[in-house]
């Protein structure tokens, strides 16, 4: 067990008050035992176990430390925060990497008790609420001669670096993010949220970090898996009820990869277990890298607390690639290949396609496979015949000004006037469609979008995209320029005014 530090009247006065805060949990596994509460003229001091820890509960629990305080001794305190290994027993209580008590594990699971439970109760029983994991033990350490964990993937996966990863103004900050972490695991983009449509490259990203880590790093603990493995191991966990197991391979890693966290929504029992993982690792330090299907901000279906440690990170956006990008994108996949592929005919696909790089691979194989069948070289007429309905059905390059003309014509508004500083209703919302049909339709971040419209921040576009998918799942009528509109149908008017 962990070693405990003496209890203050000062730390039992102020922890009833963080309870009511946090949760007994929550306080249980970040300040029992970890950390040592002194009042002294006006100043609140917290002892923390190592300067990691400290960090942590700095930017994760000041407010509710203050606001605690506040209840506790009736005036405000100023924090005061330090790390005191000296306070704090060496040994066991070292590690971070720790599984429920036997006597919770055998709560967590409470089906197994009747001996009918199958895999679907047990899913069914921890998605419906948390697992409570009050009280910890230390998991057995990790023999010194075994090997570093490896990925949880199959065997036979052919791994992508960065060396293959073409770099674009989609893509830029989230390259210069990934080599970041290469070089210096475990620092300031921690977590690293990749987020974005499918295909742009976030899975390559997320692969390109374990490879140069383990190059880097060959005698580090690396785990990557997929959400959905994640979820068939803890449903199995469950079932067998092998927690410790389990979450030594979750907790005692140096790094964590998990690509397509999306997949976890709406399912709160693996969310929660995520959660308790990923708390573990970010108080040593360990790098967590995860992939969105979009920004942390939108996934409604993710618990709160979750998306709060996520926006606690570095969040880096990868888009569909731009014409230039795809060009050289096109250029890497056709390399050295048979038949050759003419810069021309690249040219030709790159502005002709906005789709991600799997239509631009698709588009290739189409045009090498019509070469073959027919026995002629790779030209542009060919490739237009090869590839015939794709191009005419690809939509045309739009930019946020055409999303803004296109918003302005179908309701009828005055040129410019979703720029202005206008905040009625019959303004922004309307400048609200045109942020959501921007960030549909372009390439353009969020950043860029909110700018366009007259706003400092990225958060005024993020706001507003959730806003619009709000209105559509109410699909109800509003009120939006001369007439009231079911915004669905007004978005499909724009849309194909887009495509005009």
């Amino acid at each position: 067990m962990l070693a405990p530090v003496p209890a203050s009247p000062v730390s039992e006065t102020l922890s009833a008050a963080l309870i009511r805060r946090i949760g007994e949990d929550r306080y249980n596994f970040w300040f029992t035992g970890h950390t040592r509460i002194e009042r002294e003229a006006g100043v609140l001091k917290i002892a923390c176990r190592n300067p990691h820890s400290q960090e942590w509960l700095r930017s994760q629990f000041s407010e509710a430390i203050q606001e605690a305080a506040q209840d506790a001794f009736g005036e405000p305190l100023i924090l005061q925060f330090s790390s005191d290994e000296k306070t704090f027993p060496p040994g066991k209580s070292e590690s971070r990497s720790r599984t429920a008590a036997p006597g919770a594990e055998q709560k967590a699971n409470p089906a197994s008790e009747t001996g009918k439970a199958t895999p679907q109760t047990l899913f069914d029983e921890v998605e419906q609420s948390a697992l409570e994991v009050p009280n910890y033990v230390e998991l057995p350490r990790r023999p010194a001669n075994e090997e570093p964990a490896r990925s949880l993937a199959s065997p036979q996966r052919k791994w992508r670096s960065l060396n293959d990863f073409i770099v674009g103004s989609c893509n830029r900050v989230a390259h210069a993010t990934a080599i970041s972490i290469i070089e210096s695991p475990g620092q300031e983009a921690n977590p690293l949220v990749l987020y974005g449509p499918c295909g742009t490259g976030k899975t390559h990203l997320l692969e390109s970090i374990y490879v140069g880590l383990r190059k880097r790093r060959p005698m580090a603990r690396l785990t990557y898996i997929t959400a959905e493995e994640f979820l068939n191991r803890f449903v199995q966990m469950l079932k067998t009820n092998k927690q410790a197991n389990f979450r030594r391979t979750f907790r005692e890693c140096d790094a964590l990869f998990l690509d397509d966290l999306s997949f976890l929504a709406g399912k709160r029992g693996s969310q929660e277990e995520f959660l308790h993982t990923f708390d573990v690792l970010q108080s040593e330090g360990r790098q967590v890298v995860v992939t969105l299907d979009t920004h942390p901000r939108l996934c409604d279906d993710l618990i709160e607390e979750l998306v709060d440690r996520l926006l606690g990170g570095a969040i880096a956006s990868l888009m569909p690639p731009d014409t230039e990008t795809r060009f050289q994108i096109l250029r890497a996949k056709t390399h050295l290949t048979n038949p050759p592929i003419p810069d021309s005919v690249l040219q030709f696909l790159a502005g002709k396609l906005r789709g991600n790089v799997r239509e631009l691979e698709g588009a290739i194989h189409s045009i090498r496979h019509f070469s073959k069948v027919t026995a002629q070289p790779v030209t542009l007429e060919l490739a237009q015949e090869a590839l015939g309905d794709l191009i005419r059905h690809a939509m045309r390059v739009v930019n946020i000004g055409d999303v803004e003309g296109a918003v302005c014509e179908a309701l009828r508004l005055p040129s410019g006037i979703l720029r202005s500083k206008q905040r009625t209703w019959m303004v922004s919302h309307p400048r609200m469609i045109a942020i959501y049909l921007s960030r549909k339709h372009t390439t353009a971040t969020y950043g860029e979008i909110s700018a366009y419209f007259g706003n400092k921040t990225h958060s005024t576009a993020v706001a507003a995209e959730k806003k619009v998918k709000s209105w559509l799942a109410q699909n109800e009528p509003m009120k939006l320029g001369e007439r009231d509109w079911m915004v669905k149908d007004l978005i499909d008017r724009i849309e194909r005014t887009l495509q005009r």
